[in-house]
């Protein structure tokens, strides 16, 4: 099968490895014609141009889109509109905020997946979580792509028409937020408490057979392993906060309570200040540990 990516940064990389090593055929573009050589480099087909990119791929044109969302998707949608009809299919696995995926759906020749993407640099090796909205046909036709990007076919799904992919992802960042709260609250306090205590030693024994287990508490637990205990170099702030404060709006628009939630998005707003919470600096580093995120450090 034949994909064509456009937005090759640490998250399209992974997506051309990930469908090579698939079987199928990848005809890659950036703007950034390092990104094009790298690619080239795995065993992709680099495009110089949108429009070489274009007569590179066949009649009917598969195109992942991994560049930033807002106005990139938008002026990638805007050149390519020319190329597209009713027999291709144009994903974007950015984080699009939903209305935005429904709209461009509606505005595009092209069949129209909203796609949330999951996992972070960091399941380069394992995978992705895909969560889809979009036509039916045009999702079954990228099946074979989307199980060599997935962690399988367990690790996708389509979840319902346009938008609802992006929403689902969005709601799923806005739980990310409360889980990375919980846990910087649980060891600020085992931080400040009444033990000296190894922070990687708890979070090691939580991660094994404990209530509370999960792929954030091991790597909290990589965290104090690596800065140790006292997170001393790592900053209190806390970057991100886009798809939180959708999903805080949505539950405000739905009328769902999500006080967990919005107290994260404020927490993690608050952490732009100067009051040094142990619970933002953990949370600090766990970015940097599902998604690569760098991580800010104190003067």
């Amino acid at each position: 099968m034949q994909l064509g990516v456009i937005g090759l940064g640490r998250m399209g990389q992974i997506i051309v490895d990930r469908v090579l090593a698939g079987g199928h055929e990848v005809i890659a573009f950036d703007v950034d014609h390092e990104n094009v050589r790298e690619a080239a480099a795995s065993g992709a087909v680099p495009a110089e141009s949108l429009d070489n990119f274009c007569d590179r791929l066949g009649d009917d044109k598969y195109i992942w889109l991994m560049v930033p969302a807002g106005e990139a998707v938008d002026m990638t949608l805007a050149e390519l509109e020319d190329t597209l009809d009713g027999n291709d299919i144009i994903i974007d696995g950015g984080n699009s905020h939903f209305e935005s995926s429904v709209q461009r759906a509606t505005a595009t020749d092209a069949a129209y997946l909203d796609c949330g993407t999951s996992g972070g640099p960091a399941s380069a090796d394992a995978g992705f979580s895909l969560m889809i909205g979009g036509p039916e046909w045009a999702y079954e036709s990228l099946s074979p792509v989307l199980d060599a990007i997935a962690t399988g076919p367990a690790g996708h799904a389509r979840l319902g028409p346009n938008g609802a992919g992006h929403y689902v992802k969005m709601v799923h960042n806005g739980i990310e937020y409360a889980l990375m709260q919980s846990y910087g609250e649980g060891f600020e306090l085992l931080a400040h408490g009444r033990y000296e205590l190894d922070l990687e030693a708890v979070a090691r024994t939580w991660s094994n057979g404990a209530v509370i287990r999960s792929w954030l508490l091991d790597l909290c637990e990589e965290a104090f392993r690596e800065e140790g205990s006292d997170l001393e170099t790592v900053a209190d702030h806390i970057a991100g906060g886009s798809t939180g404060t959708w999903t805080v709006e949505e539950a405000l628009t739905q009328e769902v309570p999500v006080p967990l939630i919005y107290q994260a998005l404020v927490e993690r707003f608050g952490s732009r200040g100067t009051d040094g919470r142990f619970a933002r600096k953990l949370a600090n580093r766990l970015r940097y540990g599902f998604g690569r995120h760098p991580v800010k450090r104190t003067d």
